[in-house]
């Protein structure tokens, strides 16, 4: 193997495991360390540059940075169950401790004379408009209800994220000289576009909740409900009650936020039916646990079949049983397993089997092109349509994912406008800037906490259940309080902190290798990485996964180093005799829209 170029931006990122699994690509230890200092402000505003929500993240994030976390794959003495890093729950405390941050936040910028309309005040398109007004971009936000948020506003219960949150967190973007109209329903694109705007970004969601057309369905209209429609109605109180019996159909989260506010409604016996099996099921595992917590079943292999009603009044549903098969080739396919059907009463349903995409508002012969979904043709790279100066991002562009997804589409899509109106190609982006600062303050000290805490993941404290499930607005998670915030960052093992290696210094003394907790360093002959992998001293399983492999050392032999399973504890470097070893902090700046995104000869020309 060639010596690891670790100038490369991507290389030591990947090794931050939590950052590069966020689609924002927010650097997660940077902001848990300055938690652990107590400097919750600065931690907010490390969160709000890259993820834009940090409040309403810290209830509600999706979290695919921790299942990535390091914590999960190298802690053997966790319990049963070793865990990551709380940390989204660590986000909500800098959100909630942080004080008055207005006065740190950028201003509007002076006006670059070009104006851009977003449709829809969601995640996607207040990012947009958070990275445009202050370049100057005279920002219009479209959307057809009264307030900002988009389906944060609509579709999160308030037990789960309270309203006062989105408002501060919206107001913090619109306050930049964005122009809101709220209550102002697009119906067409042509007219929009006729209004001489220089770009249009449609981050407009998925609007469309899906139907099941079952016999019955028409008879029972009154008491059926679409999951995503029931919820907005719900939170903007048209919908105050719900019948005693409630099946909720569907397996994703938006299933989960139903069934727990049907359950804070009325409804004493709720219960949640999904077609394939419980592990397979799209909501997030946490999102089950807690309407499990709240005394709301889930049944799996529930297919269903009918409605049945008295003259047009809902009495119950009638499910088949399924069970899961695979065929030769892995392929899962559900087939009956002959048992009866199991029929159960309910005095109302709610529908939450999925999302969709609804664009009438967009004519067909204004040249956008759409594929044979009646999805607009996204580039994957640029979020341009097929007229370049309209974009789609969010849901709206490649269907239902998450707020963390949509904010990142909006980044990326910011990037291409500015670029467009630039006049540059918007796939030409320059690589994000890295910096690798030593660590260093002493012959063995660090100005990083490098101590390991062997402490379990901890647990974030509920309110009362005598006081949340009577009431639809209480919220549930307390979050942690500071001292438990502190103890919850120390589990964090600074993967930020990169241990670096100077193979023209190195005596192949070994001592790194004997200290190194988790036998990760191994001194070898250089091979094909395949075979690499096989004689180290721990072998290196995951692929997915960087060898860190020096230049040729005097004895011929190389270092190599999995960067799997480091803990960052900084033994290697802190035994070296020579200093070969050493701790740097690795931090990445993404790319965003501004100068740091254009060519250098456009900011030569506009200085």
């Amino acid at each position: 193997m060639r010596p690891t170029d670790i100038r490369v931006p991507d290389y030591f990122h990947k090794v931050v495991d939590c950052q590069w699994a966020c689609p924002a690509h927010t650097p997660v230890p940077e902001y848990i360390r300055l938690i652990a200092a107590g400097r919750y402000a600065d931690a907010y505003l490390v969160n709000w540059k890259s993820n834009v929500f940090p409040g309403v993240l810290g209830r509600t994030c999706d979290r695919p940075c921790e299942p990535a976390c390091r914590r999960g794959r190298v802690e053997e003495n966790n319990g049963d169950k070793p865990e990551p890093v709380a940390i989204c729950r660590l986000k909500r405390v800098a959100a909630d401790n942080k004080g008055d941050v207005r006065a740190r936040l950028p201003r509007a910028g002076k006006p670059n004379g070009k104006r851009i309309a977003c449709v829809g005040a969601g995640p996607a398109s207040l990012t947009v408009a958070r990275d445009l007004a202050p370049l100057g971009y005279q920002v219009t936000v479209f959307d057809a209800e009264a307030k900002a948020g988009g389906f944060i506003r609509t579709q999160i219960p308030r037990f789960r994220l309270p309203e006062s949150v989105v408002d501060e967190e919206t107001g913090y973007i619109l306050d930049l000289g964005v122009e809101f109209r709220g209550g102002e329903r697009v119906d067409s694109l042509k007219a929009l576009l006729g209004q001489g705007y220089d770009a249009v970004f449609v981050g407009c969601g998925a609007p469309r909740g899906r139907d099941l057309d079952l016999p019955g369905r028409r008879e029972c209209a009154a008491n059926v409900h679409i999951g995503i429609d029931w919820l907005a109605s719900v939170s903007f109180g048209h919908v105050e009650s719900v019948g005693r019996r409630v099946l909720v159909l569907g397996g994703g989260n938006t299933a989960m936020d139903c069934c727990r506010s049907a359950r804070r409604l009325g409804g004493s016996e709720v219960k949640v039916l999904v077609r394939s099996g419980f592990d397979e099921m799209k909501a997030s595992p946490w999102e089950k646990e807690d309407a499990q917590h709240e005394g709301i079943p889930i049944l799996d292999y529930h297919v269903p079949e009918e409605f049945l009603h008295d003259n047009g009044r809902l009495v119950a549903m009638r499910f088949s049983r399924v069970r899961a098969e695979r065929d030769a080739n892995g392929r899962r396919r559900l087939v009956p397993t002959g048992e009866p059907d199991v029929t159960l009463p309910c005095d109302d349903v709610l529908i939450a089997v999925g999302q969709e995409n609804a664009f009438p508002w967009i004519e067909r012969d204004i040249g956008l092109a759409f594929d044979e979904a009646g999805m607009p043709v996204v580039d994957a790279a640029t979020f341009q349509s097929s007229l370049p100066n309209v974009l789609f991002g969010g849901d709206a562009a490649f269907g239902p994912k998450n707020i963390i997804w949509a904010v990142a589409h909006g980044h990326d899509a910011a990037v291409t406008i500015d670029k467009w109106l630039q006049g540059e190609d918007p796939r030409e982006r320059p690589a994000p800037a890295v910096t690798l600062l030593s660590q260093k303050m002493g012959i063995h000290e660090w100005s990083y906490d490098n101590e390991i805490s062997p402490d379990d993941r901890y647990k974030v404290p509920w309110a009362p259940a005598e006081q949340t499930l009577g009431s639809i607005a209480v919220e549930v998670e307390l979050g942690f309080d500071r001292a438990t915030a502190h103890k919850e960052t120390q589990r964090c093992l600074n993967c930020d902190v990169q241990t670096v290696f100077t193979d023209k210094v190195c005596i192949e003394c070994d001592a790194c290798v004997d200290i190194c907790p988790m036998d990760c360093i191994s001194f070898t002959a250089n091979g094909e990485e395949a075979a690499l992998r096989a004689t180290l001293t721990a072998p290196a399983l995951n692929m997915a996964q960087s060898l860190y492999v020096s230049g040729e050392l005097k004895t011929g032999r190389v270092m190599v180093k999995d960067e799997d399973v480091c803990l960052h504890c900084g033994l290697c470097a802190e035994r070296c005799p020579t200093g070969a070893w050493d701790m740097h902090k690795y931090l990445i700046e993404m790319t965003h829209a501004g100068p740091g995104c254009r060519s250098k000869r456009a900011c030569q020309e506009a200085a």
